[in-house]
Formats: structure tokens, sequence, C-alpha cells
């Protein structure tokens, strides 16, 4: 975007980071929504919390700055700042709950982020983000290259080159960053993890617009419901097929996965042990970024989850209205002829298509087949209960939900995150099918647990009788 004199005059006027930044009362705003959303990674607060929690911030500004400087009850705030014409804040209502929540907008992050860049840092470091434009530059020209003999090359000069490494070390030259180069790239690891979990919320803003926009198009729509819904879906699937939508989704599917997470969470532990990572001032939440960028993923796949909770809400309303319209048309019908009954019109007052009338012979007709009626005995004949085993009654059993909630705990207190298959495989299914459902229902009230659907894994368990069974499931991940 060219930054010419009219865009930039426009941007003063509406673009909601650029007047938070102007705002009266731009320090408190930033100040308190950086603290209560960013830092913790929280995705939505309840008005109540959100009032609560403002009250405590102002109360303690009134205290230092004068009681006159923020004479105003904290949901008139709050309501201020969620003005369309202001833009720092979204408020809606969740699912399932009469109490309006808020979210700060990608606006709003951007511009924090804006000026946490400006604070003077003791280290600024330039190698790191050079080689990773070298790597990125040479990602491209392996990848774009097609043909094979030059890849082959280039794979082979790569394997020279890991050979070499490899006597150098035999030989006992073992080169190490040095303190320096190891404090340059954490740092950029650092700015990475922070910017990609900003962008979630800009994603997530892009598809909630679309959703937006799809549920105007249905309150406004007269015409056939194909048509809009064929504009609807290829709407959705320029959207997944665009860059964004590409990239987003490659990288919810390897964050998605647990090797993945695991080697993550271990390289992060180590490189944080370092001694001159140590002496750094990091943010405490780098050691569980990948955590972080997991639940603001999980809330943007539910935000593309409403379109299609949309489009089947639409359905069904067509659908009613389209049978009670013909409700009606039957209705009229009938009314129409009950008036001409008595008071028949002169003249012509009905038309036949056809020239001549349908004639159809009577044995055309089926035969009449009248019911057969059951004979039902009246004599009721007492049975010998003295050979019948009762004991099937109380041949019952009960699935211990209980157990089965501490066994996810036990092993979420020495791991971070498990799966289900993980599970079983510590804890064989002992009731078969029964005991793998309730693990199903159990996943399903949890707020920690993420059901993958991309990624289907096999259950095996043997049932009482020697045999064996299998099912196949969505990929479910429980966290602690």
């Amino acid at each position: 975007m060219s930054l010419d004199f009219d865009t930039l005059t426009s941007m003063r006027k509406h673009h909601p980071a650029w007047r938070l930044l102007v705002a009266d009362h731009a320090p408190l705003i930033i100040n308190f929504l950086n603290r209560v959303y960013i830092r913790t990674n929280v995705r939505n607060l309840s008005q109540s919390e959100l009032v609560s929690k403002l009250e405590d911030e102002l109360f303690y500004l009134r205290e230092t700055e004068g009681e006159e400087r923020y004479p105003r009850p904290a949901a008139d705030y709050l309501e201020e700042w969620a003005q369309n014409e202001k833009g720092w804040l979204r408020k809606f209502y969740p699912q399932g709950s009469d109490e309006p929540a808020f979210d700060i907008t990608s606006a709003t992050e951007k511009a924090i982020g804006w000026l946490e860049s400006l604070v003077a840092r003791s280290f600024v470091g330039t190698e790191s983000r050079l080689m990773m434009v070298f790597e990125l530059l040479r990602q491209m020209v392996e990848g774009a290259e097609a043909d094979p003999e030059k890849r082959i090359a280039e794979l082979k000069k790569k394997q020279q080159e890991l050979e070499q490494e490899i006597e150098r070390i035999k030989n006992g030259s073992l080169s190490r960053l040095s303190d320096t180069a190891l404090r340059d790239r954490i740092q950029q690891v650092e700015s990475t993890a922070r910017e990609l979990l900003r962008d979630f919320r800009e994603v997530e803003h892009n598809f909630r617009r679309l959703d937006k926009a799809v549920r105007e198009r249905i309150a406004t729509w007269d015409g056939r419901k194909g048509e809009l819904l064929e504009e609807i879906l290829s709407e959705r699937d320029a959207i997944a097929d665009s860059d964004q939508g590409m990239s987003f989704q490659a990288f919810w599917n390897f964050l998605m996965s647990s090797s993945r997470q695991a080697e993550l969470s271990a390289m992060l532990e180590q490189v944080l042990e370092l001694q001159a990572i140590q002496e750094l001032e990091l943010d405490p939440r780098l050691k569980r970024i990948h955590y972080d960028w997991l639940e603001a993923g999980s809330h943007t796949q539910r935000t593309v989850a409403k379109l299609s909770h949309q489009l089947r809400r639409y359905l069904d309303d067509k659908a009613y209205l389209e049978n009670r319209r013909i409700i009606d048309i039957l209705q009229q019908i009938q009314g129409s002829a009950l008036d001409l009954r008595q008071n028949q019109p002169k003249g012509t007052f009905m038309e036949v298509n056809e020239a001549a009338a349908t004639i159809t012979l009577p044995f055309e007709r089926p035969m009449y087949s009248p019911p057969v009626k059951p004979i039902i005995a009246a004599e009721v004949v007492e049975a010998d209960s003295s050979s019948i085993s009762t004991e099937v009654l109380f041949d019952q059993f009960v699935v211990d939900r209980l157990q089965l909630e501490r066994q996810i705990k036990g092993l979420l207190r020495s791991h971070d995150q498990v799966s289900l298959r993980e599970i079983i495989q510590a804890y064989p299914l002992q009731q078969g099918l029964a005991e793998l459902v309730t693990y199903l229902s159990i996943a399903a009230e949890s707020r920690t647990a993420l059901f993958d659907e991309e990624q289907p894994e096999t259950i095996l368990w043997q049932e009482e009788d020697g045999s064996k069974k299998c099912g196949t499931i969505p990929r479910i991940i429980f966290s602690r």
C-alpha cells in the first residue's frame, strides 16, 4: 500500500490503531488491555469480570492522579471503547450465554505491538535475521527447482558438508555458538513467537468478517436458495484455498502433531536452561508459547465452524418457510373452491390444457383386497418359570467415569498433553466399546480436550470372549 498524503489522512481519521495512539486516555487503555489480554493470552472476558478489573485499575489511578482524572464508571469506558467509531474492543455474546463478553481487536494488538518495538533494547541482534533471510531464500530456490539432476547435486553437496562436519567432530574440532550468537537467536525466536501469536487475532478477524458478510447476505436474500448457497460456498472455498487459508491450515496441522509439540517443548526447555539465555529478561510465557498458539488457533477454528452452523440454520429456516408457503397456497385453493360452490360464475372460468379427457378403464384399477384380521387366542397360558435363569438380569456392568478421569489426570501430571490413544495404551480398555464411549463423553465435556478431525486414529481392544475389535475415531488430545 502506498503511504501517500490522502491515504495517511484517511488512516488518521478512520484506522482504530491510529485513533488509539492519539486518544486522550491512551496510556490507560493500552496499559489495561495489554495487561489483561495480551500478557495472559486471554481471548475473551465476560462483562462483569472485565468491569471488575477496570474498576480496580481506575481506583488505583484515582488515588494517584486525582478523582477528576477518570470520573466515569468502568462500564461506560468499556462501552465507549467497543463503539464502532473507536473499534478497540469487540463486544459479542458467546454461544449459550446471556452476558456479553469483550475481546480486543486486531488493530488494538497491532498498536500495542508497535509501541513495544519503540522500547530501547540493550542488545539488538542482526546475525540471526541475516541467516534467516539466507535460509528462506535457499529453501525457495531449492523448492522451485524442477530439474531432478540439480536437486540431486544439491543434496549430495549437503551430504558432503555433513560428512565433513562429522569428521571434524571426530577429530576433536567441535564448534559451539558464542554467548552473543545465542542471545541473538533467542531474541529472534521471542520476537517471531509473539508476532505469530499476534497474527492469530488478525486471521480470526478476517474469518469473522466473512461470517458477518454471510449473515447479512442471508438476512437480505430474496432469490433462489441454491444460488445463495453456491455463492456462499464458493467464497468459503476461496478463503480456504487462499494463501492465508492454506498457510493457516498447514500451520494448524503442524501444531496438532503431538510429536512436533513434544520436540518443541524439549528444545525450548533445553535452550532456556543455557546460562547465556538466563541472563536475558525474556518473557516467561516463551516456555509455553506453543500452548498459547494452540489456544489462539482453537478460537480461529471455532470462528470458521460458525459458517457451517449458519448455513445449517439457513437451510432449516428455508425448508420451514417453503413448506408453510405450500400450505398457504392449498388453503387459498380450498377457500376459492368453497366460494364458487354456491355462486358459480357464468361463462368460461377455467381452462383445460389438454384437448380431450384422459380415460381410465375400470379394470385398470387394482382389485380391492380386504385387510387380514389376526385371530388372537383369549386363553392365557401360564409359563413354567422353573427353567428360566434370572442371573442375566443381574449380569450388568457400569463404567466408572471417575476412574477414567483419574487415569487421564494421572498421565497429565507427567506430560503437558496426552492423546486418547496413549491413555488406552497405558490403561487398556476393560469394558470394550462402553468404556471408549465414556472417554469420548469426557473429552466432549472437557474445555482442555481438542478433536482433530483431519488425523483419525484406530483404537484396538479385546472382548471378554477373546475376540478383538477396533474403531476409528478423530484424534483426541487432553491438555494439562
